[in-house]
């Protein structure tokens, strides 16, 4: 399609793109998609429908300074005048300008993703992005009365729950008491993410608003984000253990293995085994899937922690952990209890055979078969015995074990954490 540079200063670019539609769809980037060549925020989706599209891109992280942004609106006028129908459309700092420069560009109607109100730290207490404040160029850069208008249609997306964003939302409010809210929680700031969808898109751009409709195809598009259930996960765990099973239960999931970091999928796969529901079906929907599967039923634990739960090697985390007697009956084919033989090298017995476990200076785990060398950059875990309780420790650093059941090496080797007991 056909591009063309309209305007562009120190701070913007401004690329007119056109299409073969009666609307013009004004979209604004943000601190991700900042101007890179002849690139527009939500391009794909918006060439799909055949818009004509005014992008207006940032070229740094300054919020659409008010002086660019007036003489932009000078330069462009010919392009914005072939339009009676004019929407903005734009996420974060992009939010932010649809919403504040929604008079200077005559927009009918307003698409703001968790929109902010200012960056001033002297008028929010948001910090994320007060690094980026330059008082030479954001005197008053909050979103000001006299700059939108009740006749203009306002639509904001954003999480109820995220207080960085609530306090944002909270501000504009009182500008906007014609605007309509579509609440997306446990998305943190990622609502735009989540519901990424050329088809949204053009429901946002197109359609009256009807709350039910929307709503309806905010739930459809959300559940098939890659991004959702990770947010969603994130913000339940710690409250709610059973909303894990719930999703897995009512989703045919296949995730990524990568489609979790580490740390997560270690917090989810661990909560699974505490439910007992460690199954390959649940952990296949998760990408968890287990390096090493024990093949001949439950080994008897041996290494209680001060929690008086027992250690174990999590073969789908490569992880050491503590469980309940019961959850390793349960989950024996992915939970491996220490031998604890005192005074020696940390060993397990998987499917008949005996492995070393050892460890790097990243914390990765390696279990390396008896008799077999040690790679260079691993080190073997040591079973200490003392005359009152037992340790494990790699070089000058000792397992602690927390009460949640995970496990880390500190320096402080008389900590009550560090305490082992054999059974």
């Amino acid at each position: 399609m056909d591009k063309q540079i309209i305007f562009e200063d120190d701070h913007i670019r401004v690329i007119f793109l056109k299409g073969s539609s009666d609307t013009l769809v004004v979209s604004f980037g943000d601190l991700i998609s900042r101007a890179k060549g002849m690139s527009i925020n939500a391009e794909k989706s918006l060439i799909k429908y055949q818009y004509n599209v005014i992008g207006i891109m940032p070229k740094q992280k300054t919020w659409f300074p008010k002086s660019s942004m007036l003489n932009m609106q000078q330069q462009i006028q010919p392009f914005l005048a072939q339009f009676k129908e004019r929407v903005g459309y734009g996420g974060s700092m992009g939010g932010y300008a649809a919403i504040k420069y929604s008079n200077l560009l005559n927009m009918q109607k307003i698409v703001a993703f968790v929109p902010q109100y200012t960056i001033d730290p002297e008028v929010v207490q948001d910090r994320r992005y007060a690094e980026f404040f330059d008082v030479s160029i954001h005197q008053h850069m909050e979103i000001q009365p006299d700059e939108v208008d009740s006749s203009r249609e306002y639509i904001i997306v954003y999480d109820p729950y995220f207080a960085e964003d609530k306090e944002h939302f909270l501000k504009i409010k009182p500008l906007l008491p014609q605007m309509h809210v579509i609440h997306l929680p446990f998305t943190g700031h990622e609502a735009l993410s989540v519901l990424a969808s050329s088809e949204l898109l053009n429901d946002f751009v197109e359609k009256p608003f009807d709350i039910t409709y929307f709503y309806q195809r905010v739930r459809q598009v959300k559940k098939q984000s890659k991004f959702y259930y990770r947010h969603v996960l994130d913000a339940l765990l710690p409250r709610h253990h059973q909303a894990l099973l719930k999703i897995l239960e009512d989703n045919d999931l296949q995730l990524d293995e990568r489609y979790f970091d580490a740390v997560m999928k270690q917090k989810l796969v661990q909560q699974l085994f505490r439910m007992k529901q460690g199954t390959e079906q649940n952990l296949v929907k998760l990408g968890a899937l287990p390096h090493f599967v024990q093949q001949n039923g439950a080994q008897r634990p041996k290494v209680s922690t001060a929690q008086h739960e027992f250690l174990v090697f999590n073969l789908v985390s490569l992880k050491l952990e503590s469980y309940s007697a019961d959850v390793i009956a349960a989950q024996s084919q992915y939970l491996l209890p220490l031998n604890g033989r005192s005074n020696a090298l940390v060993d397990l017995e998987l499917n008949g055979d005996h492995y070393l476990l050892t460890m790097n200076d990243r914390g990765i785990h390696k279990l390396i078969a008896l008799g077999e060398p040690l790679p260079l950059d691993q080190s073997p875990l040591i079973f200490k015995q003392y005359a009152e309780f037992c340790s494990v420790s790699y070089k000058q650093l000792t397992l602690s074990c927390d009460t949640n059941g995970l496990s880390h090496f500190i320096e402080n080797n008389v900590d009550e954490q560090t305490k082992l007991f054999l059974i």
